[in-house]
């Protein structure tokens, strides 16, 4: 989501005329992905404290009303589902158009309270955007919208002069660790193709209080795999270990519009996935540019893993097409698609 936003914050900024205010209202209020100097940042002068976690979150509802009363913006963009019912909520009888962006795994309960504010709250919003039809088609079930816009997220197209040259035998997944990304999934099944020579690259970190980075190493450890599987953390340019990489593997059960599959098919990377509600489906042609996989069917799973590893001219051939298919989703035509929606045009 921080990603996504980056981008649109820089296609916003070639815009003549625009002018880009960034508020920043979260717990964590730093900047990690680089954006223009043009944009003014705003952040609340209080820290929150999350033992005082209603005090400061309708200090930070006050913060978020009274600031965009002083911006008095054109245009209003809001990303994330449970964010999305706070701003809402924030600038209720304002008249400041909101756009909010929805990102969630479309067929997923938000709790009770927040699944409510979603069914009171969206109507006031000027216009939604989902990342795919499967998450407009699952909305629309329950609920009604006049408006509604259905564009994926932007994806940095890698510059294609620079792959097969420094392709290495490297199974490569990027995700938080949480338990619906089964990283665990995947190192039981790398290690059971175990092709020689290969190594499995998992790039991420714990997230949502979840501690799982010491359970995956000790997994690796227990299968005798240490050697060839590597943690790198938290990373914030991955275009080199994209380029370095042969296979992109993604055994995620939920997901909204997966970046990290944007990226490794810019990269030249076929791609093995799950075929979860929604998200790997709308960008991978299974047999084309990658394989889809019945969720949690690990045996197929493991099948297209060692085929694509057994096979150089299959991972040169579907990776060729992986970053063809991939342009439809360039930095600029999905920041126009943006752009053209929140403005009417």
């Amino acid at each position: 989501m921080e990603r996504v936003m980056s981008e649109l914050a820089w296609y916003f900024s070639t815009k003549k005329d625009v002018e880009l205010h960034l508020v920043l209202y979260g717990i964590n209020r730093t900047i990690f992905f680089p954006i223009p100097e043009s944009a003014r940042v705003y952040r609340p002068d209080f820290k929150f404290d999350n033992r005082y976690r209603t005090i400061c979150t309708i200090r930070t509802l006050f913060y978020l009303r009274n600031t965009v009363k002083k911006i008095k913006p054109h245009r209003i963009l809001s990303f994330g589902e449970y964010w999305n019912n706070f701003v809402l909520l924030s600038l209720l009888r304002l008249k400041f158009p909101v756009y909010v962006s929805d990102r969630s795994q479309p067929d997923k309960s938000l709790g009770q309270l927040h699944d409510r504010l979603r069914k009171w709250l969206y109507p006031s919003a000027q216009g939604l955007i989902f990342q795919t039809q499967k998450a407009r088609e699952i909305f629309l079930r329950k609920h009604r919208h006049p408006n509604i816009a259905v564009i994926g997220n932007p994806i940095r197209q890698t510059d294609s002069g620079k792959t097969e040259e420094l392709r290495e035998k490297l199974v490569l997944m990027v995700g938080r660790f949480i338990k619906s990304k089964h990283q665990d999934l995947l190192i039981k099944m790398f290690a059971r193709v175990s092709p020689p020579d290969w190594k499995l690259v998992l790039v991420g970190y714990d997230h949502l209080k979840q501690s799982n980075m010491e359970n995956l190493k000790a997994l690796a450890r227990n299968l005798d795999m240490e050697n060839q599987i590597q943690f790198t953390g938290k990373k914030g340019d991955l275009e080199e270990l994209y380029l370095r990489s042969s296979i992109f593997a993604f055994t995620s059960s939920s997901e909204g519009f997966p970046n990290a599959i944007g990226e490794a098919m810019a990269a030249a990377l076929p791609v093995v996935a799950f075929d979860c509600v929604a998200g790997p489906s709308e960008m991978i042609s299974d047999g084309h540019d990658g394989f889809l996989i019945p969720l949690f069917d690990e045996k197929a799973f493991e099948a297209k893993l060692a085929q694509l590893i057994s096979d150089e001219t299959l991972r040169e051939r579907m990776g060729n097409n992986a970053r063809e298919s991939i342009k439809k989703s360039s930095h600029d035509l999905i920041g126009e698609a943006f752009y053209r929606f929140i403005n009417d045009l």
